[in-house]
This record gives C-alpha cells, structure tokens and sequence, in this order.
C-alpha cells in the first residue's frame, strides 16, 4: 500500500488551494477483489437445488434484469449496483462486463434440480455469486456438507437405538404409549420393545426427546392408575379423586391436560406421596 502525504508549507510554495487538495491519499488497486474471487474459484461441475421443500416439475429462475423485475447485485467495491443478465455467448454475468451482441439463455431447474457443467462459467458464477435468489429460492449443492449432515443424522440415530435397547420397560411403555394411545396396555414387551425402537430409529430426535422428558412417565403411571381404578378422573377432566373413598386429590388447572397436570402435582411435597403410594398399589 502507497500513501502520499502534503504538508501545509509545499501546498502553499505550490500555489494550492489547500481545501481542493487530499492530505491523505491512499492507493488501492482496483481488480484486488477480483483476483481474490478469482483466486478461490474452482472450476468444476456444479449442482443446484430449489430450496422450498416442495419442488414444481419445472421451475425457471429470473435470469435477466428488467424494469418490472429488477435483477441486480451490489458491489461493495464501487458502492454501486450493477445489472444481471445470462448470456450463453459472454464470460461474465454482468452487463458492465458483456461486450456485441448477446444471446440470452434461460435458467430452468427439473425435478428441483439444476446440473451445470464446468464448461458454463458465466451461469455458474450468476447462480454461485451474483444472484439474489441464492440460498433463498435455490441453493448450491455441496457434498461435503450434505455428508457432514448425514453423518450427524447417522450418529443421532445410533445414539436413540442404544438408549432404546437399554432402556426398561416401564418408561419404555411410557414412551411408546405417547405414540399408539391406550393400545398399550394390551402389548407384550417385546412389542413395546419393537416399537420404541422402530420409533428410535425413524424419529430419533423425537425419542430423545421423549426419553429426556421426566413428564413423560409421570403422566403414564397417572393414566396407569386411571386405568386400573386406582385414581378416577372426572367426566368434565377437572378433577382427581382417590377410587376407595372419593377424597379429592387434585384440580386441574383450566384448559390444561389432566395428565400433565397430575405429572405436575406428583412433583410437590404433597404430590410425592400420592405417587408412591400409587406406585405401590401398580406393582
């Protein structure tokens, strides 16, 4: 980097208008944002992928600045913005850069996928840097971080189907019950085991989640004792009393599940009590 600095005094034996004259003058080359670019390009194949979920049969991407749909990019190094434009006859994406006659090509994904060969250097520099739709409308596909979420996927699922097979029974049936209702209570273990581990393996993240979840058991030995009359729930779901003498164990809050209510209550000082009694009588 070159500076060039003015004192007051040369200004003046120069006969200069010090307020026209720059004290500070900094030289920066013009293409150094360029040749980085340049520099850290790779040439090679390139895949692209719509971003929305769901993909048409079809899809074309705006590949032209107009009026109406404005398509341009803003280079920080001029501070200013310059038009887009696919051209299949010219080297560069911007029109600033596009020298005679063009001919326009268009950007069109199939099946939400777009292959572009390393020969087409100007599309793949519009879709990879210029174009306002990346990573919004469409995406660059990228091997190494597709592996890298795989490998994660791949590990989490490892995970979940460990702390399923170790996992016993009862919160096991805790879990799965979250999934199949009240047609629990008439599986054997090994189907409760089967389950949680189709569960494990095609949800992992849900059964960890699940399985981290201390309501979850808490609110399966309340439907337990519900279910073997040990507790009752009333008919409007507001309240829970002892089955053998009717005392009143609890109020639901309002609009709140009554299973997650009583998992809540079995957490007090009060509430601890109940559960080991229940706990007592379900065994």
């Amino acid at each position: 980097m070159a500076t060039k600095q003015t004192t007051k005094k040369e200004l003046e034996s120069n006969e200069f208008d010090i307020d026209t004259i720059t004290v500070e003058e900094t030289i920066v080359p013009k293409e150094t944002k360029q040749k980085s670019l340049k520099d850290t390009w790779v040439i090679k194949d390139r895949t692209y992928v719509i971003a929305d979920d769901y993909s048409p049969l079809t899809y074309t991407l705006q590949s032209r600045h107009s009026l109406r749909y404005p398509l341009l990019w803003f280079n920080k190094e001029t501070g200013e913005q310059e038009e887009l434009r696919y051209a299949t006859n010219q080297n560069s994406p911007l029109v600033s850069q596009q020298k005679g006659s063009v001919t326009l090509g268009h950007i069109i994904f199939d099946n939400g996928i777009l292959n572009v060969p390393k020969e087409k250097q100007s599309l793949q520099k519009l879709l990879s840097i210029y174009h306002p739709g990346l990573n919004t409308k469409y995406m660059e596909f990228d091997p190494t971080l597709e592996a890298e979420d795989e490998l994660e996927d791949i590990e989490l699922e490892v995970m979940a189907l460990n702390a399923a097979l170790e996992m016993d029974i009862d919160q096991a049936e805790s879990i799965v019950r979250v999934e199949v209702g009240s047609r629990v209570n008439k599986m054997s273990s090994k189907e409760i085991k089967r389950d949680l581990l189709l569960l494990a393996r095609n949800n992992p993240s849900l059964f960890i989640e699940l399985a981290n979840d201390d309501n979850i058991q808490l609110r399966n030995i309340a439907i337990r004792a519900v279910e073997a009359n040990i507790i009752t729930l009333s008919q409007d779901n507001r309240t829970f009393h002892w089955s053998e003498n009717n005392r009143k164990l609890m109020t639901v809050p309002f609009d709140e599940n009554p299973y997650s209510a009583m998992a809540a209550f079995f957490k007090t000082d009060e509430g601890i009590e109940v559960f080991k009694s229940i706990e007592k009588k379900l065994k």
